[in-house]
């Protein structure tokens, strides 16, 4: 489990994060989402304990990370995939964290087979590494000590789409057998299908979290006209929040009656309105993203 309690961390006069509370149950998988710079990074290194809080505290399985007697069982770490030393090789690098784990080479074995680094692969240098296959050496070790807990920044990145998927499936099979993740990543699809939760986080604060079911049912209506500029303004008059969508279209906070009866009245043409739920997650976190609203589900 993974316990964030009001964390917050400044920079100067800059708060990077500020009161940022949520939880991570064993047995599911929660995306962690925003767009760059909203703290998602910060925040993780914090629970990691790499940057200090300013305030608040993180816990995993109970304890800070730093009280940790061998964090490697406990938490499975990738914050960044390109930090690998580039000049030893696959087998190297992982064979140096089961030494400082405690663990035999066996274990080495065991996650290079598991993260798909053949033997050859595994025996080049780093350096010789596409971001691909950085990505899998970090996962192999993220999973060597066998963790309760995985905390992940963008493991997708550089994976082709056969590699996504195996991803998916790896990270699905993990907590379905009480293991606990933390995932971030730009790819909204592939959270929206691998996630059972969701945190989102916009300009240092949470702005969003809960269950994905719920909080992707109440996403408003999606909307779009011939004059996109007229409905908006008829839409803002009549006191619904508007904010841009993806393809040109509008992301508004109210139901889809509401927006037809408004467009009605102001004699504008639809092309489409539909319920933003059937959008997906990429606009709700458009929406969410673009102005200081909350909300929380499934708490």
């Amino acid at each position: 489990m993974i316990e964030v309690h009001q964390l917050s961390k400044r920079y100067g006069q800059h708060a990077a994060v500020h009161d940022v509370s949520f939880t991570c149950q064993p047995g599911t998988i929660t995306g962690f989402l925003g767009p760059n710079g909203a703290g998602k990074s910060t925040t993780m290194r914090m629970i990691c304990g790499l940057t200090p809080p300013t305030a608040g505290s993180a816990t995993v399985d109970g304890r800070p990370y730093r009280l940790l007697p061998n964090p490697g069982r406990t938490v499975g770490v990738l914050l960044d995939a390109s930090a690998q030393h580039g000049g030893r090789t696959g087998r190297e690098t992982l064979v140096l964290a089961a030494q400082t784990m405690g663990l035999g080479r066996s274990a080495v074995a065991d996650k290079l087979h598991q993260v798909g680094l053949a033997r050859a692969a595994a025996k080049r240098r780093v350096r010789a590494y596409s971001l691909g296959m950085r990505q899998r050496l970090g996962l192999a070790h993220a999973l060597l000590g066998d963790p309760r807990v995985l905390i992940l920044d963008e493991p997708a990145n550089g994976l082709d789409p056969e590699g996504i998927f195996w991803m998916r499936g790896l990270l699905r099979d993990f907590a379905d057998r009480g293991g606990t993740v933390l995932l971030s990543s730009h790819l909204l699809r592939e959270v929206e299908v691998v996630a059972d939760r969701l945190v989102v986080i916009g300009a240092g604060r949470i702005v969003a979290q809960g269950d994905k079911a719920e909080l992707l049912s109440g996403a408003g209506a999606l909307v779009r006209a011939r004059d996109t500029g007229a409905l908006r303004s008829a839409l803002t008059a009549a006191g619904i929040e508007v904010t841009s969508g993806a393809d040109g279209g509008l992301l508004v906070t109210a139901d889809p009656g509401a927006v037809g009866q408004v467009a009605a009245d102001a004699r504008i043409v639809l092309t489409e309105l539909r319920p933003a739920s059937s959008a997906g997650l990429e606009q709700l976190f458009l929406s969410l993203t673009g102005n200081g609203s909350t909300k929380e589900a499934g708490k």
